[in-house]
């Protein structure tokens, strides 16, 4: 099922009556594709929760339209939606049984959609063996662990095949064992149903691992839309730079003088086209090669062998930040006997953006 956001807003207004609305949600307008995992991601605050409210139901726009394929679901109920809604904290019935808790959605089921109680018995097995539960369907919530719980809130979403499956920040509440090993179910799940499916989180090596595309929001400004690794290689602004990596990437103060990037005093690169200007630059962690006589200079604080990879942290007087923390193949030695290390650059791995909008420059290199 495509879905469609048409210029979607949500203002609420300010608790104390004097300021302006508060708009968590501005101006959304995109496609999510039919039979794909999209993760709406950004920092806690921007406004991915109250979109998927608003798709499902929850929320009212104040302006806008959301569609599902051809259908205008903007003023429908939840109930009359078609979706499933997995949420943070699980919300499963306590004094119900696994069995009982995910066939809810279908006793409520009327009308010509209401199910025999045989038929509604084969679909809370079907969702069962969908997510690997069907051997505890009589036990009880609490007799189970957290990634198990999560599963029955997942089945219970299914049974009703939703036309679009919605999960907000499902993993949160689990370890990081388990919130791998969810993930990678989640991701089976949506493979093996096709449903399209909306996941939020915060987490950006959550989304980027399991989604098909991202989709980044700041202030409830949607600020990039792509496929995860497109959008690493190729952000459009500062915000979207800094939000996606692991370790994030190193931001510098920096300057185009005479077609030269310059930090510092020290000369970078040279590129052609963009005029003199103050601007920000940023290096990808993988993106230092450690080399004698590199431009750019770092005061070593640091050296972390991290098995494949070495992780080189140092300091420089014009870093929008604590510390640089470089990513080098583990056989290139560093030499801690001294204070400095020098770095050379590897092209793709630099971006840069404009000193006041943030926004990126794109350039070209000059061989």
């Amino acid at each position: 099922m495509k879905v469609v956001l048409d210029h979607l807003t949500k203002k609420f207004p300010n608790r104390d009556k004097k300021g302006s609305d508060v708009i968590a949600v501005n101006d959304f307008d995109f496609e999510i594709p039919d039979g794909k995992l999209i993760g709406l991601l950004g920092p806690s605050g921007c406004g991915k929760s109250t979109t998927l409210n608003l798709i499902c139901g929850l929320e009212s726009p104040s302006s806008g339209k959301i569609w599902f394929g051809e259908d205008d679901v903007t003023k429908l109920p939840p109930e009359a939606r078609g979706v499933g809604m997995v949420f943070q904290n699980y919300a499963l019935y306590p004094h119900l049984t696994v069995r009982k808790n995910i066939m809810f959605p279908l006793q409520n089921l009327k009308g010509a959609d209401k199910l025999s109680k045989e038929e509604m018995e084969q679909r809370v097995l079907k969702a069962a063996q969908l997510v690997q539960i069907e051997k505890l369907l009589d036990r009880k919530p609490s007799e189970m662990s957290g990634g198990q719980q999560q599963r029955v809130a997942i089945a219970r979403a299914l049974v009703k095949t939703p036309r679009v499956l919605l999960l907000d920040e499902p993993l949160s509440n689990l370890d990081a064992r388990l919130r791998l090993q969810t993930r990678e179910e989640i991701s089976r799940i949506q493979k093996e149903t096709g449903v399209t499916t909306i996941f939020v989180t915060h987490d950006q090596e959550e989304a980027m691992s399991i989604s098909d595309m991202i989709v980044v929001m700041k202030d409830g400004i949607l600020q990039q839309i792509g496929k995860p690794q497109d959008v690493y290689d190729d952000p459009q602004n500062l915000f979207v730079a800094k939000f996606l990596g692991t370790p994030p990437i190193n931001v510098f103060e920096g300057s185009i003088r005479d077609g030269r990037i310059h930090i510092g005093d020290e000369d970078l690169l040279q590129i052609s086209g963009i005029p003199d200007q103050k601007v920000w630059v940023g290096i990808r962690p993988e993106g230092f090669v450690l080399a004698e006589n590199g431009h750019l200079s770092c005061q070593l604080e640091r050296v972390e062998v991290m098995g494949r990879d070495t992780s080189v942290v140092a300091k420089h007087p014009n870093l929008a930040g604590e510390t640089i923390r470089a990513i080098i193949p583990a056989e290139n030695k560093v030499d801690t006997s001294k204070s400095v290390v020098k770095f050379n650059v590897k092209v793709p791995k630099v971006f840069l953006f404009n000193y006041e909008t943030e926004e990126r420059i794109y350039y070209k290199v000059e061989m």
